[in-house]
């Protein structure tokens, strides 16, 4: 019938040919629907688990069509990321990560087993297979900050903040943003030229889920310390084992009540004194003896001796 319905078309009134489709498309949504036989109270629950069943895993657009049944199905995926926690991406968000953070972009990019560019905006996918149930407090907070007049720095800025040390997602940021692909930029130039210890899984917190930032501390960097390079930064850690070289301390020990919190890169040589940010002249620290070194009640370990 579909092959020859323009020719069918020539001969007969264009609403009876109109109606004469209604029932095939109420039969090609109840055949999308009866594919999730689990989950048929609605289309929301269809969706998510569709998305459960393949996690980071590039979805069309079309496909979340069918299972859903209805034509809003797009509101339905943003109910799921906004209201119940759910750490679902979109293609768009990911063009623009890649377009303005390589690093955070070829994590993705390994994760998802493809290169950033094949995405097309019409793509989705889950990045965290349990569900996130701080999130609609943190997009009550979000969209308090997204109202301020601020410029999207200071805005992503006082999101993470307001979150120090908790997680946050890739669309989280850009809706802060209002969906302008400068979000990722600002991200970076918060941690590489204004010293805010924002990480991601590759840039020294490879314990963070794919596809998110954390503040690590309510702190900037000294301002001498904010020009250590990405793959000196990274290279140092991954020498000194992710761990602290006087006391061995890694984020695997973390606990509430002990004060070490996260990893500082300490210069041997002092910048002032004409220390390089160089491989060799950092070492990494725990934040407690870090501050010990500054103080002048602990040397700093030898970068070139093997613990």
């Amino acid at each position: 019938m579909l092959d020859a319905f323009a020719a069918r078309l020539e001969g007969a009134d264009l609403r009876d040919q109109v109606r004469s489709l209604v029932p095939v498309f109420h039969e090609l949504r109840a055949l999308g629907v009866s594919l999730l036989p689990e989950a048929t109270s609605s289309a929301r629950e269809r969706i998510i688990a569709y998305l459960r069943r393949y996690p980071m895993t590039l979805i069309e657009g079309d496909e979340l069509l069918v299972v859903s049944g209805i034509g809003e199905w797009a509101r339905r995926v943003r109910e799921l990321r906004v209201q119940f926690g759910w750490w679902i991406y979109t293609g768009m968000t990911l063009r623009e990560l890649a377009e303005e953070n390589t690093e955070a972009a070829e994590d993705l990019a390994a994760a998802l087993g493809l290169a950033l560019d094949a995405v097309r905006p019409d793509h989705y996918f889950l990045a965290r297979a349990d569900q996130d149930r701080d999130a609609a407090h943190r997009w009550n907070l979000l969209n308090t900050i997204r109202k301020q007049k601020l410029g999207v720095k200071a805005k992503i800025l006082a999101y993470l903040r307001a979150n120090v040390g908790t997680p946050v997602t890739l669309e989280e940021l850009r809706y802060l943003a209002g969906d302008k692909s400068e979000w990722a930029r600002r991200v970076r130039e918060l941690r590489t030229e204004e010293g805010w210890p924002i990480f991601t899984r590759m840039q020294g917190r490879p314990d963070l889920p794919v596809g998110s930032y954390v503040l690590d501390e309510d702190k900037q960097a000294p301002e001498h310390d904010r020009r250590i390079p990405d793959d000196v930064r990274v290279a140092v850690l991954e020498r000194d084992g992710f761990a602290c070289r006087h006391c061995g301390w890694t984020r695997d020990q973390l606990r509430t009540e002990d004060p070490r919190k996260f990893l500082e890169l300490h210069h041997v040589t002092h910048h002032k004194d004409g220390g390089a940010n160089t491989v060799g002249n950092l070492v990494t620290l725990c934040n407690v003896h870090h501050d010990q070194v500054h103080a002048g009640k602990l040397v700093a370990p030898d970068p070139s001796r093997a613990d």
